[in-house]
């Protein structure tokens, strides 16, 4: 159940400046009411949420990092790019291909140490590779909501035809064999052109497009019940087109539902990127991914453990800080919520 932003919460304040000790002057209207805001009553809830919050602050570290990633990698003086090509800078065994130096070569130079193989900075990695799934996950879920969020309302508001066709589409795609249809997308673009743009479309495309009818059937769920409201009818009464309707009465009480799926779907489009990179069907060299760290380290995972761990430590807290932090905003949405 979502809040109508229109609903205020009425506190009763007792602020004690009342009473035959106090003077008449300073005396103040006792239980004076207040009303909250939407947003000061979720913020109320959320801030009681300490996990959410914990996640909401590693979201953000994530974030931060995936859009100063340049600026870090400046200030951090390496790149992401092959150290070993560099006849000066050897930070490979030529014997072994492995990271000189314990723990795959962690020092004051490489924080987090060096890529078996290529000699990358497996730190620079990391931040870039953060951009690269943010990127994708987002921009996923923007198209997903789009998609979603236009035809639930449809299928709803409407009913009738409308929402068999919308409907029976959407069982279509949910029972599609979605990494059948990325092989065969991704190989017809390599042949087509090698532009890594080329591959993030494609990738975009096949987590948004094939994700869109699980936020449409929320949507459509919770569009049968609104427009059935009071208030939807007197808009209708009143001579309110089906446009308006939908966009200024409906559409508002959808706003619990849309944010609650967002934050828990860029955390499964992240873990699809990864996946796909790790199968070799994403992002390729020399952008990076850490699916693709993930791939790399399998290989050489006995010897240089520590190069598995970090992008696999990546993925699993910005996955459970994402998870953690729609958990408590959907609490946060829900008035009937009681921990």
């Amino acid at each position: 159940m979502t809040l109508n932003p229109s609903e205020l919460e009425v506190v009763a304040e007792n602020d004690g400046l009342t009473g035959p000790g106090v003077p008449e002057k300073g005396r103040r209207t006792p239980d004076a009411i207040v009303g909250r805001s939407l947003a000061a009553i979720v913020w109320r809830r959320l801030r009681s949420e300490k996990l959410a919050l914990a996640g909401a602050i590693v979201i953000v570290i994530f974030i931060l990092v995936a859009i100063f990633a340049d600026v870090i990698q400046a200030i951090y003086g390496q790149s992401y790019r092959a150290l070993n090509n560099d006849p000066g800078n050897t930070v490979l065994d030529p014997n072994t291909n492995l990271p000189i130096g314990a723990f795959g070569g962690i020092s004051a130079k490489h924080w987090f140490g060096i890529t078996p193989s290529l000699g990358q900075d497996v730190f620079m990695l990391l931040v870039f590779g953060a951009r690269t799934s943010l990127i994708i996950a987002g921009l996923a879920t923007v198209l997903s909501l789009v998609l979603g969020v236009t035809t639930g309302l449809l299928a709803g508001y409407y009913r009738g035809w409308v929402d068999t066709v919308i409907s029976r589409i959407m069982d279509v795609l949910l029972s599609f064999p979605t990494l059948l249809f990325s092989l065969s997308m991704i190989a017809v673009v390599a042949i087509i052109t090698s532009a890594s743009w080329a591959r993030f479309a494609i990738i975009i495309f096949v987590l948004g497009f094939f994700g869109f009818p699980y936020i449409g059937r929320i949507v459509r769920g919770q569009v049968l019940s609104l427009r059935e409201k009071e208030f939807v009818e007197a808009a209708r009464s009143l001579g309110a087109s089906n446009l308006r309707i939908m966009a200024r009465e409906i559409a508002p009480n959808l706003l619990g539902p849309i944010l609650v799926y967002t934050t828990l779907t860029i955390p499964n489009n992240i873990l699809g990127e990864a996946g796909l990179s790790f199968l070799g069907l994403g992002v390729q060299p020399p952008t990076p991914s850490w699916g693709q760290m993930l791939s790399d380290a399998g290989d050489t995972f006995q010897n240089d453990p520590v190069y598995l761990l970090l992008p696999g430590l990546a993925i699993f807290l910005i996955v459970l800080a994402f998870n953690l932090f729609g958990d408590g905003l959907r609490d946060a949405l829900d008035p009937k919520s009681r921990r």
